[in-house]
């Protein structure tokens, strides 16, 4: 079948359409150690070394030469997303993977770790109980099963924020909106929308994604500004004509706009058909002859009758999706006649193979 899609006229909200520049998450990582596993964890060099560190701090000295047991212990990586505007006290959930060969987490406990941004600096401390959906077992025989990964765990609210990022949100006599999709008719249209609700002037485009509007500097007055703003309704522009096609799943989207110019096309499939039937002769009784095998090789060439259907000038969808389905092509011949409609200059549209 080849999906159609249609882009009905209907208005969206700025708040849809874009972002306020600035107003953006941040990404945390930490490395730590997980505990009180039962013989699934790891027993590498850096699970080792952490596993001495840690008992160091806590003012245990162990020998040298001496390797501790760490079968129920795991080096484990810990990443977070620090949302915009995050304060100090709030929580955050941590996602935890295990950077060695640990079997599995489950059951773990995740000792208190620090969580650094890009700047290296520590934003958030993580503690606290996995929750791990995966799990596995292991016959005597060396049979196993695994359902999902039990060495990756999640900590609900296992993060607490120690630092808070500095947003730009209320710098500056202007607020940047940027646009999710670049384009220009788009951006026109939400210059033209902004001015025509505050005013004209009020807001001005510096290219195909960016649209800076004037704003209060107070705070408060600002919150309530970008609240109006992100509420107001734009009609976006159309999107470029586009053919999709997913090559592993044989899905093919063809876009509103999509034109073929006029040509013709004939499809067909060229099957060959080799079959061995060897004959056997025996010899007649007493006369000392040999068996002798004679091949017997049958080659048949079939053709599926082809079909040529024609596009006119200026195709719409609704005739291409009409001439494809009469012919009751399979999603693979489909792929192959719009890629060489394509390589003919006769599809009008950029051709996307995911």
């Amino acid at each position: 079948m080849l999906a159609v899609v249609s882009a009905p006229v209907l208005a969206d909200r700025l708040k849809d359409l874009t972002r306020v520049k600035g107003v953006r998450d941040n990404q945390l990582v930490g490395y730590g150690l997980v505990v009180g596993l039962d013989g699934t964890g790891d027993s590498g060099p850096a699970t080792s070394q952490t596993y001495r560190n840690m008992m160091n701090r806590f003012g245990i000295t162990i020998p040298e030469g001496v390797n501790p047991n760490t079968d129920n212990v795991a080096a484990v990586s810990v990443h977070a997303t620090l949302p915009p505007f995050a304060k100090n006290g709030q929580e955050l959930d941590i996602t935890v993977s295990s950077l060695g060969n640990a079997d599995s987490l489950r059951g773990g406990t995740l000792l208190m770790t620090p969580l650094k941004g890009a700047d290296n600096q520590v934003y958030a401390m993580a503690q606290g109980s996995l929750v791990v959906g995966g799990f596995g077992a292991q016959g005597q025989d060396g049979s196993r099963i695994t359902v999902n990964v039990p060495s990756v765990g999640r900590i609900p609210n296992g993060a607490t924020i120690e630092r808070e990022v500095t947003s730009p949100f209320t710098e500056g006599d202007t607020i940047t909106l940027n646009l999710l999709r670049a384009d220009f008719t788009t951006a026109r249209r939400v210059v033209e929308t902004i001015n025509g609700y505050l005013g004209e002037g009020m807001a001005y485009a510096h290219d195909g994604t960016s649209i800076s509007v004037k704003a209060p500097r107070d705070p408060s007055q600002r919150v309530s500004f970008l609240s109006i703003l992100e509420n107001l309704e734009v009609d976006p522009a159309e999107e470029a004509a586009k053919v999709v096609i997913n090559s592993r799943t044989g899905t093919i989207v063809v876009g509103q706009n999509v034109q073929v110019s006029p040509a013709a096309v004939t499809h067909g499939n060229l099957t060959v058909t080799i079959q061995e039937n060897p004959e056997v002769d025996q010899p007649d009784p007493f006369t000392g002859g040999q068996t002798v095998v004679t091949p017997n090789t049958q080659i048949a060439v079939t053709e599926d009758p082809a079909r040529m259907f024609q596009f006119g000038p200026a195709t719409t969808l609704n005739e291409i999706v009409q001439a494809v389905n009469q012919v009751g092509a399979a999603p693979g011949d489909v792929m192959a006649v719009l890629e060489a409609l394509k390589q003919a200059g006769a599809l009008r549209a950029e051709l996307i193979v995911i």
